[in-house]
Formats: C-alpha cells, sequence, structure tokens
C-alpha cells in the first residue's frame, strides 16, 4: 500500500480499484452479509464512515452489471474465500443477481415538494439506467407506457410502487429475485425534523419504504444504511423482517470504519509509524458492539494524505447541523451534561437506540441516543439494571477531533455579528469593568437569546435558563486553559449558578456569578432582582468553597445576573 494515492471523496468501490488507490480490505462484510441472511437489514454508523463505498462494493460484487469483473476483486479477502470443497465459493457468485441501488445523500430539502422531488429524481435515474427492459417483448404495452412515464416530478401516488415495480421488472428479465440497496435513507428524514416537515416526509416515505421492502415478493436481498435508526413505527410499519444493526450491536462490527490493527499497518506503509500515539488520541475512540478501538475512515484517510498533519478533518466536514440545534436549543440539563463532557467527563444515562424524532425537543436520552448514533459519544461501559434489566450506558465523547468539534460548535453560538460583544464582554469581565459588561451583555442577550429557546414548549422562564446554560459553555470553550468552570455546584449553604477559579491562583480573582430572573409577584424593579441575587450569594456563603482553596475574600469577585426578558442587568 505505501505509495499509493488517497482519493478523499471517492466512493465507487469500481474507480477506487482499478485507479489503485488508498484502500483497506473490507470485502470480508459480503460474505459477513450473505451468510448471516437476513431478508432486509439495517445498519447504521456514524457519517464518513464508508457506508456508500461499501454498497458500491456490494453492487460490484453482486450485480449483472459487473459480470466478469472479477478482477476488482482479485487479491482481496473475497476472492481467497474457499468452502468446504476447496472451491472458491464467492467466485462463483460475482456478477450474477440484478441490482437496484438507490442512494439519499444528496436529498436535503427546506421543504417536502423539493424532498419529494430529488427523491423522483434518484427513482428516475434508476429507470433511466435500466432501459433496456424496454426491449423486446418482456413487458406489455401497458407496462411499456408506465415505465416511460416514470420521471422527475411524479405525482405521489405513483411514487411508492416505483422500486417495486422495477424489481417486478428485472425478476423477470433475469429470472431471478433481486438485490436492492438503500443507502443514507435517513438523510431527507433529518432534513425534514430541522426544516419542520416531519410528519409529512414520514407518510411519503413510509409508502415507499414498505412497497420496496415489505410488500415485495421479488427482493432476494435488501440492505439499508443510515446514521440512525428512525422508530419503526414512523416509517417500518410492519417491516418484521427488518434486522436491525446498530453501533451497540456485535455484528459487522469492523465492516465500517479501520480497526486499531489497519490504522496502523496503513501509518507504517504511509512512512508514518511514528504517529501512532498521536493518531490514536486525536481519532481513536469509535466503539461497535463489544470491538473497541475503531477510527474514522476520513479522518484516518485524511492524515495520510496530508503526510501526517493533524486536524479535525471527520469534524469539519457537513453534517452537524442537526447536533447543533438538538444541543444549542436543548434543555438546561443537556447543556449541564455538555459542561461534564467538554472536561472529558463521562455520564450514565438509559436511553433507546430507536430515534424517536417527536421526542427530541423533549427528552435528554432521545438526544443521547442520536450522538451516540451519529457517532458523537462512546460507550465507556453498559450494565442493566432493575428486574427489567434495563440497559444504563456509560458514555463519553468518542475523542479528541469530536471534542474540538463541539468547542467550535459552542463558539458558533456566539459568532456571527455577536462574536465581538462576546469577546469583549469576557474581556470586561476579567477587568472588572462593569459598565462595559452590562453594555456588551444585553447585545449578547438581544441578539441570541432566541437560538436557545426554539424547542417546542419552552415557557418565558425556561428560556432565560437555556441561554444561561448556553453561555456558561461558551465561557467554559473561551477561557479554557485559564480557568476552571464549574455551574450548579454544591458550596456553602447553597448552589452557585457558576464559579470561574483560575488555574494561576497567586495572580488572578476568582469570579461567582449567581443569574436570576425577574419575577413581577417577587420584586418591584431589575435592580431588586439584582439585590436579591447578591443576597443569595451572601447567604449561601457559595464563597466558601473558594476561601478554602486559598483564595483571600479581596481576590473573589461576586457578581448578580438578573433578567427580564432580553434585557441584563449586571453588577
Amino acid at each position: 500500500m505505501g505509495g499509493k494515492v488517497v482519493n478523499l471523496g471517492e466512493q465507487r468501490f469500481d474507480r477506487m480499484i482499478e485507479g489503485d488507490k488508498f484502500y483497506i480490505d473490507k470485502t470480508g462484510f459480503i460474505r459477513e452479509w450473505w451468510e448471516f441472511g437476513s431478508t432486509v437489514t439495517l445498519i447504521t454508523r456514524p457519517r464518513r464512515f464508508g457506508k456508500t463505498l461499501n454498497m458500491s462494493m456490494l453492487e460490484c460484487f453482486f450485480s449483472t452489471k459487473y459480470a466478469g469483473r472479477g478482477d476488482l476483486f482479485e487479491g482481496l479477502s473475497i476472492w481467497e474465500e474457499e468452502g468446504t470443497t476447496g472451491a472458491h465459493k464467492y467466485r462463483e457468485l460475482q456478477g450474477t443477481f440484478p441490482v437496484i441501488f438507490l442512494s439519499f445523500a444528496n436529498i436535503k430539502a427546506k421543504n417536502c415538494a423539493d424532498m419529494k422531488y430529488k427523491i423522483t429524481e434518484e427513482i428516475a435515474r434508476v429507470y433511466e439506467q435500466n432501459t433496456y427492459l424496454l426491449e423486446g417483448e418482456l413487458l406489455s404495452a401497458n407496462e411499456k407506457k408506465y415505465y416511460k412515464s416514470i420521471k422527475t416530478g411524479i405525482e405521489d401516488c405513483v411514487v411508492s410502487g416505483t422500486i417495486h415495480s422495477m424489481a417486478n421488472f428485472m425478476q423477470r428479465y433475469y429470472g431471478k429475485d433481486v438485490i436492492i440497496l438503500l443507502d443514507e435513507y435517513d438523510t431527507p428524514m433529518q432534513e425534514a425534523w430541522l426544516s419542520g416537515y416531519w410528519d409529512e416526509a414520514v407518510s411519503f416515505l413510509r409508502g415507499l419504504f414498505n412497497s420496496t421492502f415489505k410488500t415485495n415478493p421479488y427482493i432476494h436481498r435488501g440492505l439499508i444504511t443510515g446514521i440512525t435508526r428512525i422508530s419503526k413505527e414512523s416509517i417500518f410499519s410492519d417491516l418484521n423482517n427488518l434486522d436491525v444493526i446498530t453501533t451497540t450491536s456485535d455484528e459487522y462490527a469492523t465492516a465500517f470504519g479501520f480497526t486499531e490493527e489497519e490504522v496502523f499497518q496503513a501509518l507504517d506503509d504511509a512512512g508514518l509509524g511514528s504517529e501512532k500515539q498521536g493518531v490514536k488520541k486525536w481519532y481513536d475512540g469509535f466503539t461497535f458492539g463489544e470491538h473497541t478501538d475503531i477510527y474514522n475512515p476520513w479522518s484516518i484517510a485524511s492524515f495520510i494524505g496530508k503526510k501526517g498533519k493533524y486536524n479535525p478533518y471527520w469534524s469539519n466536514t457537513s453534517g452537524n447541523g442537526l447536533t447543533n440545534s438538538l444541543i444549542q436549543k436543548g434543555a438546561p440539563s443537556i447543556k449541564q451534561t455538555m459542561e461534564e463532557l467538554l472536561k472529558g467527563n463521562s455520564f450514565e444515562t438509559m436511553l433507546d437506540e430507536q430515534i424517536i424524532f417527536s421526542q427530541l425537543d423533549g427528552s435528554a436520552s432521545a438526544v443521547w441516543s442520536m450522538l451516540l448514533a451519529a457517532g458523537y459519544l462512546k460507550v465507556q461501559n453498559l450494565r442493566y439494571v432493575g428486574e427489567q434489566k434495563r440497559p444504563v450506558y456509560t458514555l463519553a465523547l468518542t475523542n479528541m477531533e469530536v471534542r474540538m468539534l463541539f468547542e467550535d460548535m459552542v463558539k458558533g453560538w456566539f459568532g456571527g455579528s455577536i462574536e465581538s460583544a462576546y469577546n469583549d464582554f469576557i474581556k470586561a469581565l476579567l477587568k472588572n469593568d462593569v459598565d462595559a459588561m452590562n453594555e456588551f451583555m444585553n447585545k449578547i442577550a438581544l441578539q441570541s437569546f432566541s437560538s436557545f429557546d426554539m424547542a417546542q414548549g419552552v415557557s418565558d422562564d425556561d428560556a432565560p435558563e437555556r441561554f444561561y446554560h448556553g453561555f456558561v459553555l461558551g465561557m467554559m470553550v473561551q477561557l479554557s486553559g485559564k480557568y476552571e468552570i464549574t455551574s450548579n455546584r454544591e458550596s456553602g449553604f447553597g448552589r452557585y449558578d457558576v464559579m470561574l477559579k483560575p488555574t494561576d491562583a497567586g495572580k488572578d480573582c476568582a469570579y461567582i456569578i449567581e443569574f436570576k430572573v425577574y419575577k413581577s409577584y417577587r420584586e418591584k424593579t431589575l435592580e431588586d432582582t439584582l439585590a436579591n441575587a447578591h443576597a443569595q450569594i451572601e447567604e449561601k456563603q457559595y464563597e466558601a468553597e473558594l476561601i478554602a482553596d486559598g483564595f483571600a475574600p479581596e481576590r473573589i469577585r461576586k457578581y448578580g445576573f438578573a433578567f427580564q426578558g432580553k434585557t441584563c442587568l449586571i453588577g
């Protein structure tokens, strides 16, 4: 493999092999999938984990379009696979099945009409590729008329049966049931949730998926890939033959992503063997089933292609919009947990790997399920509790690259037009300039408050708290290395909202900040709210922890932040 060119973004297996590009042999997946024998399999893996390349590999291996192309697999493990009689049994399968290959990877639309249009484009492409079916007398006149009518923009009522019909035509032509491959099935679903047309999208796709994979007598095998396991009730209703493989399943654990042995060998071949521990620190950490030390292929290929330059390659690719939305708009408890994760800590939670999108606005466990499926979290431990043996997961950020992703994400919450105001606020805080703190904080709150409270059912009382926890995350990222920042922790006789403890205890001041929201039944003015914040700091003796750590009282700064709507008063 030494000296082979890394071709990032190439997702066609035949081009990868023909061009003698950098490739780690994953053809063992063909054997594993074939011998497992499930009629329809759904495999979820994070983005950029080789799903599309593996699907292309299956097409190249099984499809009649690639009959006689055994050269693509020479020297790879599947081509050397021997049967019980010593014969190379898989060589006889190559190029012998009709295959339908669809990809929804590019189905990203801001409204349902555009989503449907893009899906019909993909279906029309499949029909255009197989126009040989129109030759001769295989199809009746009515069937030929139907075939020719399948074009981009066809009506909804026609779409659901299109792949079912194509499987019928191909089965009759080849005299053999069809293999159907659907890549990135959930991309349009995630876009639908983000853009607010989830229910309409579900209704449309449910009919297509069930017709293709459930009520299709012409299917021999089906394989579906995606990032998330969307609830069966949503789009795979009554699909009893669906075998679901998630990131916690043991099946196909090494088929997607690179194992540590594969990565280290690739580094040696590329002359980068001395970088193994650095690569492990940056890019290791993915866990599939009981198999640990899985690496993201995109990051490793990028690292080798850039001749050993460390960068957050995977996190810099597109596809973080849903994750950003879930955390930014999420409940305070989600942001508090993110504080712990960014410090390198883990947390325990119960979760259901079956993603129910309607719960993402209100359920923290649904959010953690999404982040686990997307590869941002890894399972450190799994234990079972109670008579029903419910699983409790210990989760942590996957690796350094993912940590950098979240730090950049949090910075982005205060980016754009308010980035300068945010930075100026931090400077004013550290200089104890109260007037400047008030000026800049009000600019920040006015422009960014709503971005933290857009989830359904968020009350006016909840909104400031969501903003506050997002703001604390921003301080953690901004002041990382200079201050240890904690929030909602026990100290003295109560709980402070946020504490900044300097790493250089002999030079910098420590800070205690109490956030309070104006309540008309409790206070007459915002100044009263501010006074109550200071009274709570003193009554609860929030400075006790800092004094115990050796800080003199005069080096402890205490601030109240009083909120009324998007107005803030600091003192």
